[in-house]
This record gives structure tokens, C-alpha cells and sequence, in this order.
């Protein structure tokens, strides 16, 4: 189990950790390989219960409610990307010299000769939005691909379909790519660093460097973000990361680009690093309005997703094209309603308080809705930046009082309405009480900087609640 492509699996004892999205197609597919395969999973659910019926009627061995023991005779783990790198399973696999992939890796080592390059994107914020335009972009060129990884088609899927891509635009978690050492993308971009997933990776150097692993082995392009403050920044992981010969790194920024970047002059979106003579040219690649939204942070996402696209050799006018086709997932920072003047926008998805900082700095005069569940998560950089821009702040769901708080550190003269429920008719009450504090021009945004779970399934079901209780205020 080197690091080259394992091509006979006949009878390889392969143990896949974790049920769930990654762990039934992985068990699968091996399984069709002909390896010997063994799902050992922690929880014994009824949803465990029934994913471990379809695998043992296909002849797969599963243990549930016991995620811990080494199976005797492994010669090859098969991690679902969430689980941490410190269980005891990982430590037992250690000792016996057994290899840990994750489901990224499996894919990456089942590709058939001649496959498609992968466009890879990571980042703690905008991964899936740039991927999306990004593949928009693709095939407005012509080109013949998909947006996989942690959206649209599985990337096991895209690599043994019967489907043949030219290119894929790859989403890649720090999990995933913590568990992918083999992985050698065409071209990488790291969107930006925040402190997120930290109890995962143990510490913000842990996280950063298994974010970096996604530039090493680039042949075209390490794509970095110029305008990204903090330690380290993606520039530093470009430096760090060992490619090939002639890889070059390209910065994308929301100001004036110098060579060997990509930027916005006077509201167009412009190239000047895959162009002729790069010191004395730029190319115009698109117009601001071109993308939706014309968000900061998602001019920022189209500028990441343009230079993957032109690090693939993609024509300018296919930027334009892809970008303009382009139309935004639910929830992310999506326009709902216009009432009395003043627009509500439901950015459900910012559920980590660089989201949700991003999404403030969209708009010039803000009520905001906010709360729910912190996931350890400190929020005075947060409010200190965005006091001028607040009218007033409605906070919701069980952590809302570490919010209130940096409020009333930062921005004190800020009218906050702490609304002690969390059913869900809470959120009716949290629109009402953003309209009484809103005035025409004003804009009501939905950005919770926290995750759903206590008051929600997930921030779909959230961002749902915000638009009906924004339609209820409307008739």
C-alpha cells in the first residue's frame, strides 16, 4: 500500500471507518474491487442500522458500536473525513504500520489512466460558491466537467463513472485534505484562514498546514489571496509547499492587481498573470455587476474561481460567460424581500464569524440577526468591526450572550433585543422586532455566525424560517 496506484485489490483486507455519506460509497466501491471490506462504525442508530442491512446484504462485514478496535488482519484503513486523527483506532493503525486514507485519497488512487486534472479549492469560507463558478466557467469554455467533493457528484463517483470529464473542480475540506497525502492537483487556491474546526486539528498551525497540503505537487498554479491578513497567511503556505517545476504562485485581489495577479480596475474583474508580457498587460476577464452577489467577499470567490479557470488555459470570454451563468446556492447571503424599504437578506449559511464578517461588510447600514450554537468561537474582533455599520442587533439561540457581550464591549451605543427562546417561532419574533428597529434603506441581515443545531436540523431549515417569517411580515 506504497504511494503508487494499488491496482489489485483482490482480497486486500480494507477497513472503512465511519457509515455516512463518504463511508457507504467507499465500502462499496471497494467492495466491487474485490477487497475484503469491514465498516466499523461508533454510533448503532437506526439510520446505522439500515446503511449496515444494504452493506451486509452485499457481502461487507459491519461492526456498529465499535469504532475503536482494529480489525485483525487489516492491511488498509478508509476514514470518513471527520473523524479526528487522535481516536484510538488511528493510534492502533499506527502502531501496527497500518496506512490511513481518507475517502479524497481513495479517489484520488482509484483514477484511470488518462483521467481528468483536478482544479482543487479549499478554504475556510467560500469553498463550495467558488467551486460552483468555477465549473460554471468550465463549461461556458466548452469543457466537459462537475463540481464534486463535498457537493454535486461524489468524487468516487466522478472518478469510476463511465462519465469521461476533461477537468474537475474539486472542494476540498482541512479534514479531507489532512487524509490525502498523495493527492498532486493541476492547480490549488487556499480562499482564506480563519480559526475554524480548531477542536478537529488541535491548533490553528495544525489546521493551516493540512489546508496548505492542497498546493503541494501543483503543476500550473498555486492560487493564494493577497488581500488575506493574519498568521499564516496563504501567501506563506504557496511558500512552504513543494512543487513542481515552473508552478507559479498567483495572488487574487479586490484592489489593483500587480503582475502575476488577479484584480478589480475601476469595476471590471482584469488578469495579469496569464496573459503575454505580464508587466506591461492585463486582460478584462469580466465586469463587477457580472457576479452574484456583488458582494466583497464574493467578487473575491469569482477572482479565485477566474484564475483556476485561466490556470487551465480557459479564454477570457468564458470567464465572462461562466460568471454570468453563475446563480448562488440558497442562504448565502440571497436577497428575500423588500418591505417598507428596508431589504432582508438571509445569509444563514455564515456560521462561523469569518462568514458572518464577510457578509457585514456587504451592506452599509445593517440590522443584524444573530446567535446559536458558538462551536468556541470568541466574537469581539467581530462586533469591534462591524459597530459602524449596525442600526441595531437581534440575537437568538443558546450562546446569544457571548455575542451581547462583545457588543457591549464594541459597540455600546448599538440597540441589541436579547430574545430569550429557542423554539422555533422564535424567529418570527426576531423579524418583527429587526422591522421595529429597521429604517427605509436599512437592510435586516440574517447572519448568524453560528451553527443551526439548537434551535434548528441545520441552517437550511434556518435561513427557511427567516424568508417565511419575512413573507409573513410582507402579506
Amino acid at each position: 500500500m506504497g504511494s503508487g496506484q494499488v491496482t489489485d485489490w483482490q482480497g486486500k483486507n480494507v477497513t472503512v471507518a465511519g457509515l455516512g455519506v463518504s463511508g457507504v460509497p467507499a465500502a462499496k466501491a471497494l467492495h466491487g474491487l474485490g477487497a475484503k471490506v469491514t465498516v466499523v462504525n461508533d454510533g448503532d442508530d437506526a439510520r446505522a442500522r439500515e446503511q449496515a442491512a444494504e452493506l451486509e446484504a452485499l457481502g461487507v462485514t459491519v461492526r456498529l458500536g465499535d469504532g475503536a478496535t482494529l480489525p485483525e488482519g487489516t492491511d488498509l484503513i478508509v476514514t470518513a473525513p471527520g473523524w479526528k486523527p487522535d481516536k484510538p483506532l488511528f493510534t492502533a493503525a499506527d502502531a501496527a504500520g497500518v496506512p490511513v486514507w481518507g475517502d479524497v485519497e481513495l479517489a484520488w488512487r482509484l483514477r484511470k489512466p488518462g483521467a481528468a486534472p483536478w482544479l482543487a479549492v479549499t478554504g475556510t469560507n467560500g469553498k463550495t460558491t467558488t467551486v460552483q463558478m468555477l465549473a460554471s466557467i468550465l463549461e461556458a469554455a466548452g469543457l466537459r466537467t462537475a463540481a464534486v467533493g463535498n457537493i454535486g457528484v461524489s468524487l468516487l463517483d466522478a472518478v469510476l463513472g463511465e462519465e469521461r470529464y476533461d477537468v474537475l473542480a474539486v472542494e476540498l475540506s482541512s479534514y479531507q485534505l489532512h487524509w490525502a497525502p498523495s493527492l498532486r492537483a493541476h492547480s490549488a487556491a487556499v480562499l482564506n484562514l480563519a480559526p475554524d474546526h480548531l477542536d478537529w486539528h488541535g491548533s490553528m498551525e495544525a489546521y493551516a498546514r493540512d489546508k496548505g497540503r492542497v498546493y503541494e505537487g501543483n503543476r500550473v498554479a498555486c492560487v493564494y489571496n493577497v488581500d488575506a491578513t493574519g498568521k499564516p497567511s496563504t501567501e506563506d503556505l504557496v511558500r512552504e509547499a513543494d512543487v513542481e517545476e515552473g508552478c507559479r504562485a498567483v495572488g487574487f485581489t479586490l484592489g489593483t492587481p500587480g503582475p502575476s495577479q488577479l484584480g478589480v480596475v475601476e469595476g471590471i474583474l482584469v488578469d495579469r498573470a496569464f496573459v503575454e508580457n505580464r508587466h506591461e498587460n492585463a486582460q478584462e476577464l469580466a465586469e463587477v455587476s457580472d457576479v452574484d452577489p456583488p458582494a466583497p467577499h464574493n467578487i473575491a470567490n469569482a477572482l479565485a474561481a477566474a484564475a483556476l479557470a485561466r490556470a487551465y488555459g480557459v479564454p477570457a470570454s468564458a470567464v465572462r460567460d461562466g460568471l454570468r451563468a453563475f446563480t448562488p446556492d440558497a442562504h448565502r447571503i440571497a436577497h428575500v424581500a423588500d418591505v417598507d424599504g428596508v431589504a432582508y437578506v438571509d445569509d444563514s449559511k455564515a456560521t462561523n464569524t469569518h462568514a458572518a464578517q464577510a457578509s457585514l461588510a456587504a451592506y452599509e447600514s445593517i440590522v443584524w440577526i444573530a446567535g446559536g450554537l458558538a462551536k468556541g468561537a470568541t466574537f469581539d474582533e467581530l462586533a469591534a468591526g462591524s459597530a459602524k455599520r449596525l442600526r441595531g442587533a437581534v440575537l437568538i439561540g443558546r450562546d446569544r450572550a457571548l455575542i451581547r457581550e462583545a457588543l457591549a464591549r464594541h459597540a455600546p451605543e448599538v440597540p441589541v433585543v436579547d430574545l430569550d427562546r429557542t423554539d422555533t417561532g422564535a424567529m418570527l419574533r426576531a423579524v418583527q422586532e429587526a422591522q421595529r428597529l429597521a429604517r427605509p434603506g436599512d437592510t435586516v441581515l440574517l447572519a448568524p455566525a453560528c451553527a443551526s443545531m439548537d434551535m434548528f436540523a441545520n441552517y437550511n431549515k434556518r435561513g427557511d424560517a427567516f424568508a417565511q417569517a419575512v413573507r409573513e411580515l410582507g402579506a
